[in-house]
């Protein structure tokens, strides 16, 4: 195998090649088309040169790679390269041997760290490795995800802008608004919130934060500007204060209190409402907590969703605007 620096890389960007039947790719443009990936993801410039090429093409169609079927029509006296199935894609088709003994070497490093303070994410990442690793046609274990959540596709780009300090235009267009609006930000964070991910960072001329959804990003571009470092927010704490991911301006922490009916305490005694939850009283109806927050969208959100088993006791502004909420779903039924 190409076990090489960067190999991975070069075989997405080749696979991108392959796939794409509006252009005709000859050696030289997957050349280019693997150090523009390298140089995506490091800011350096790899230098591969043609031999590397073409290892790496002989890997993808041997049986320890993807054992691709390669077409390679003439043009000329030149000769471009294209997947012989228009819908072939080494990322739908199963793991091969070699990246299974990858995975597996991932796991034993992963194995150094289980147990370990802020490592906790380790088994859970470990077990999906796993599940994965395993060929098998039975599966055992399933994840929770919606593949067909759009914006996915841009994690790696602002994964690596984050990582690389840069600034991107960014084309977005939310759910209110009929335009699309650009964006010069200077990305700081990544969160996955309910299945779906947001971007957030310095957004140039404001003096606010600014939080996108990845689902409602049209294009991500890199542009040469001045990157802005993070020296005020500490995302590990940041929202410690809220339910998800929003967090209101000029709005601070309250204390919502909501009596939990017997029925369903067990469960939100086991799995928390937020990280604040405690219990402050018990009676024949039920159990009163206490949750100290920034109230939000998700938060409502979150408490609706337990329909007739919680009622909101205080604060009493809080609890209008929930009765709102139910009286509006109310009128949708007559």
């Amino acid at each position: 195998m190409a076990t090489n620096k960067h190999a991975m890389l070069r075989f997405i960007a080749l696979d991108k090649c392959f796939s794409n039947f509006g252009r005709k790719f000859y050696i030289e443009d997957l050349i280019k088309a693997c150090n523009e990936a390298i140089y995506d993801f490091t800011g350096k410039h790899d230098g591969v040169k043609k031999r590397q090429v073409y290892d790496d093409i002989k890997f993808m169609e041997s049986s320890q790679g993807w054992q691709i079927d390669l077409d390679r029509p003439k043009d000329g006296r030149k000769t471009y390269h294209r997947y012989v199935d228009k819908s072939y894609s080494i990322n739908k088709s199963p793991l091969s041997r070699t990246e299974v003994n990858q995975i597996n070497e991932v796991l034993l490093t992963l194995a150094r760290f289980k147990g370990m303070p802020q490592f906790e994410w380790v088994d859970e990442i470990a077990s999906r490795l796993q599940s994965i690793s395993k060929i098998d046609e039975n599966k055992i274990i399933d994840f929770e995800q919606n593949q067909f959540l759009k914006g996915l596709e841009f994690i790696t780009p602002l994964f690596n802008a984050i990582y690389h300090k840069r600034v991107l235009k960014i084309d977005y267009q939310s759910f209110k608004d009929e335009k699309v609006n650009t964006y010069l930000l200077h990305p700081h964070y990544l969160k996955q919130y309910n299945l779906r991910w947001f971007l957030l960072g310095f957004n140039t001329g404001s003096s606010y934060i600014s939080n996108l959804a990845l689902d409602r990003i049209v294009s991500v571009t890199e542009v040469a500007e001045i990157f802005e470092k993070n020296t005020t927010i500490d995302f590990s704490e940041y929202f410690e204060d809220v339910i998800g991911v929003t967090i209101p301006p000029k709005k601070t922490i309250e204390t919502i209190k909501i009596l939990v009916l017997h029925d369903l305490w067990p469960y939100i005694r086991t799995k928390p409402m937020h990280g604040s939850q405690r219990k402050v009283d018990e009676n024949d109806q039920g159990v009163s907590i206490e949750l100290q927050v920034i109230p939000n969208y998700e938060t409502t959100a979150l408490l609706l969703g337990y329909g007739e088993n919680i009622i909101i006791e205080s604060p009493e502004q809080f609890k209008n605007e929930f009765l709102k909420k139910i009286r509006a779903m109310q009128k949708n039924y007559g």
